[in-house]
């Protein structure tokens, strides 16, 4: 079975946000929650670069591992999933995200704030597939209709893309090695723009 993830190419996304806009319209997102942003490196000045980032929908996710309720769930596409009704709001897995995706839908005391809301690859949540009930705790399903995430269709320069993860490799993969990397595309030297004396 496929394993559904996510991967930016940071030399392509052009920091349009279309991916932000059209999460937010799809999904009837509240205001002040973005479950896709876009963030910038080095803004304004030579090797810029942006990336949109959401929950990377990981393989042994932290926000699981920590969630004292057990409200997060994988689907059989490896998408990670949280059940609203049982979440109580506790903000583990917003402490224990590396990528920021879990979020409270309001601002306030602890207490106020609500239940986390997260990005779900539009694949909706634990109600059955395309229900209203869904749709109003989640947003639309659109695994469940045969389509990918809104955000990856609607990127103009195709930076974002979303689907099986071993296809999305090696699309990226075809991607490197055309632009001529070579052996520099993940080594020390674009990382962290030194080198390393040895």
């Amino acid at each position: 079975m496929a394993r559904m993830k996510f991967l930016c190419d940071a030399d392509r996304c052009i920091e349009c946000n279309a991916c932000v806009t059209a999460c937010k319209n799809e999904h009837d997102v509240p205001w002040g929650i973005n479950r896709r942003r876009v963030v910038t490196l080095n803004d304004g000045k030579p090797g810029e670069r942006s990336v949109s980032m959401a929950c990377m929908h990981c393989t042994d996710a932290p926000c699981a591992a920590v969630c004292p309720t057990k409200c997060f769930y994988n689907t059989a596409d490896g998408v990670v999933l949280h059940s609203k009704d049982l979440c109580i709001g506790c903000g583990y897995c917003f402490y224990a995200c590396p990528f920021g995706a879990p979020q409270y839908p309001r601002v306030g005391n602890f207490g106020t704030r609500g239940k986390m809301d997260k990005c779900t690859y539009c694949a909706g949540g634990p109600e059955a597939d395309s229900t209203t009930a869904e749709y109003v705790k989640y947003g639309s399903n659109r695994l469940a209709e045969g389509k990918l995430p809104l955000c990856a269709e609607m990127c103009s320069t195709k930076a974002l893309l979303a689907g099986d993860g071993e296809i999305i490799a090696q699309i990226y993969k075809e991607r490197v090695l055309t632009r001529g990397y070579g052996s520099g595309a993940w080594g020390w030297k674009t990382a962290y723009r030194e080198t390393v004396a040895l």
